[in-house]
Parts: structure tokens; C-alpha cells; sequence
């Protein structure tokens, strides 16, 4: 998930177009899974967005788990005992390597997420383990336990294998019953409804289109995009009250390492101001309908980031060169900024745009 070993390029680069002009087979290393950007559930609003993946395995078999309060500990348990009848990630030899996470909803990072070992080449794993949330009684029965499980396979990519959600605020803690071993039948994502409210903050930016960088010479020059990243507003807290955040962008369909730009992190804010300014040249006139800039906010801590949310400013046609792709997927007011930079040459066009979940391409060596 960190790419912290690149270093940080230089304010200007190119956007390289050529060789996706010769073969929409090279877009291929954009994520390409079905329906993936639009992440449904409140549980979407936690995953490890980089490595997630809903939609292509189907979801069936049972979990089976405990929970209990230790009130002398002040501790939710949650013994997560086995899964059975699992889907099968590897379709030929009939076998996932499964693990569960767990997470208290509408978790704002206090409690972070909790995960079982992965237990490898089986469908019917057994865990056996506990998983331990801090938490005062009044606050867990405002809570929900979401307990997903995924298969994680050798490059570390997980795929969602199903879900369960127990509403805490209607739990009967009394009763013994309750306390004993359980079997629940996985589900699928659950409704989108709740996804509206998770807030991830917002962004301050402003872009420009300079059609001719350097004006009278002979050959005609590519344009230039401008990205202003002047700062974040809101930004969720993942883990208690640390954040270390900065911006990465990247120029659709070019999802090589050399496209990438990013700002300095910012520690100690919900609210950081970077005022960094990316400069991307290589823009002819129509490539700007086939282009979107993928902004992205992390928050970095010891040797992985995580992400908090991000922007694709473009014109969300569905389309980039003639090939679908599920990145053209601007909300209409990422388009509108787009439309208003692309209309004004020469002329900053500012907004402010709020965060929102993204399935992110994969990096290109």
C-alpha cells in the first residue's frame, strides 16, 4: 500500500500520451474491476480502499463468532471462532486464503480496524481468535460491529468474501444466550445509504489551462495544466488524534510513477495547508476530454499510508481514447470545475470539493 520509497518529483511533468494512443490495451493497468468506484455501505467507508475488491467472487458460506463485554476490562471481545463454505478466490483449486476484519461503525479511527491471521488454501478456516476494542459501555451501544471477511492473495490484494453487521444499540447484554458461539450466513455489501453521511473532508484548489506556455515561437507548443492544491478541510481522523497528511496526483490514463506528484505532509491537522502548486505539461487542445486528474489525500504514519479520500477532476464521459474506463466517473461538480478551467484559458478557476471514496488505478512501473 506505501509507495514512501519514491522520491518526491520534480514540480513539472509530462503527460505522456503516445503510447495510449497506440493501444487502448495499455489502459489495462487501471483497475478495472466492475462497479468498483461507487463503494456502497458504511463499511466501504473503511476499506483498505488500495487493495480492495467487491464484486467479483461471489458471496456465500457462514462465520461464526461471540461477542461479550468484559465490564471489570472495559473491553468488547469479539471471539471470532471459524468460517465455513467459503467462496473459493481460486476457482481451480477450490480454496481462498481467508481472513476477518472487524470494525466499529460509524468508526471515526478511534478504534481502527481489527483483522484475524490470514489462515492460507482453505474455505473452512479456523481462527480461534479475540479481538479487542477499549470502548465504555455507552458508547459501544451507539455503535455497529462490522465483520468482513476477505481473501488476501499473494500480492497482498484482498477480495471481499462477505459481511456481517450486529446493531450494538439493540443487543441484549444480559442475556447469557448471547454470549455463546453463534453462526451467521455472510452477506453481501449492504445498502448505500449510509455511505452519504461519512464525511471525509474537503479540498481547496484551484486549476489552469495555459494553452501556449511560451508564446512566439515558431512550433506550436502543448499546454500546460496548473493544479493548485492550496489545502484540506475536515479532514476524518483514522487513528485517534494523529494525521500526517498530502496530496498525490496523478494524470489519467498515465499511471506511471514519472506522472506522479505530491506535496510535503502536513502533521498535527485535520485542516493542512500545503499552497503547492503541480505543473503537468503535454496538453494539446483534445486531450483534455480524455484526461482526469486523480487527486488523493493520505495520511502517512511509519511505512504505510492510508487513504483518506480523494477528487477526479475531468469530464466524467465514461470513456478515455475510445475505451471504457471506471476513473471518468466525476461527480458533476469535479466536471464543473474541469468545464470552467477548459473554458477560461489562462485563468485560475477556484473551488472547493468534498472528499469522496475512489478505487485508485494501480500504479504502472
Amino acid at each position: 500500500m506505501s509507495d514512501d520509497r519514491e522520491t518526491d518529483t520534480a514540480s513539472e511533468s509530462s503527460y505522456q500520451l503516445s503510447r495510449h494512443k497506440k493501444s487502448p490495451s495499455s489502459l489495462t493497468n487501471l483497475s478495472s474491476s466492475s462497479g468498483m468506484t461507487s463503494l456502497s455501505s458504511v463499511s466501504g467507508s473503511v476499506m483498505s480502499v488500495y487493495s480492495g475488491d467487491f464484486g467479483n467472487l461471489e458471496v456465500k458460506g457462514n462465520i461464526q463468532f461471540a461477542i461479550e463485554y468484559v465490564e471489570s476490562l472495559k473491553e468488547l471481545h469479539v471471539f471470532v471462532a471459524q468460517c465455513k463454505d467459503l467462496a473459493a478466490a481460486d476457482v481451480k483449486k477450490q480454496r481462498s486464503d481467508p481472513y476477518v476484519k472487524a470494525y466499529l461503525l460509524p468508526d471515526k479511527g478511534k478504534m481502527g480496524k481489527k483483522k484475524t491471521l490470514v489462515v492460507k488454501k482453505t474455505l473452512n478456516p479456523v481462527y480461534n481468535e479475540i479481538l479487542r476494542y477499549k470502548i465504555e459501555k455507552q458508547i459501544l451501544k451507539t455503535q455497529k460491529l462490522n465483520l468482513s471477511v476477505w481473501h488476501r492473495d499473494s500480492f497482498k490484494r484482498n477480495s471481499f468474501l462477505g459481511e456481517v453487521e450486529l446493531d450494538l444499540e439493540t443487543w441484549d447484554w444480559d442475556n447469557k444466550q448471547n454470549k455463546q458461539l453463534r453462526w451467521y450466513p455472510l452477506k453481501r455489501k449492504t445498502a448505500p445509504v449510509a455511505l452519504e453521511a461519512e464525511n471525509r473532508g474537503d479540498m481547496k484548489l484551484a486549476l489552469q489551462y495555459v494553452p501556449e506556455p511560451v508564446p512566439g515561437k515558431k512550433l506550436p507548443t502543448t499546454g500546460e495544466v496548473h493544479i493548485w492544491v492550496k489545502e484540506c478541510l475536515d479532514l476524518p481522523l483514522l487513528r485517534g488524534s494523529h494525521l500526517n497528511s498530502f496530496v498525490k496526483c496523478t494524470i489519467l490514463p498515465d499511471t506511471s510513477r514519472k506522472s506522479r506528484q505530491k506535496t510535503r505532509a502536513v502533521g498535527k491537522t485535520t485542516n493542512p495547508i500545503f499552497n503547492h502548486t503541480m505543473v503537468y505539461d503535454g496538453f494539446r487542445p483534445e486531450d483534455l476530454m480524455e484526461a482526469c486528474v486523480e487527486l488523493t489525500v493520505w495520511d502517512h504514519y511509519k511505512l504505510t499510508n492510508q487513504f483518506l479520500g480523494g477528487l477526479r477532476i475531468g469530464f466524467g464521459t465514461g470513456k478515455s481514447y475510445g475505451t471504457e474506463v471506471d476513473w471518468m466517473d466525476s461527480t458533476s461538480e469535479e466536471v464543473a470545475l474541469w468545464e470552467k478551467m477548459v473554458n477560461s484559458p489562462n485563468t485560475w478557476i477556484e473551488a472547493t470539493l468534498p472528499l469522496r471514496m475512489l478505487l485508485i488505478a494501480k500504479i504502472s512501473k
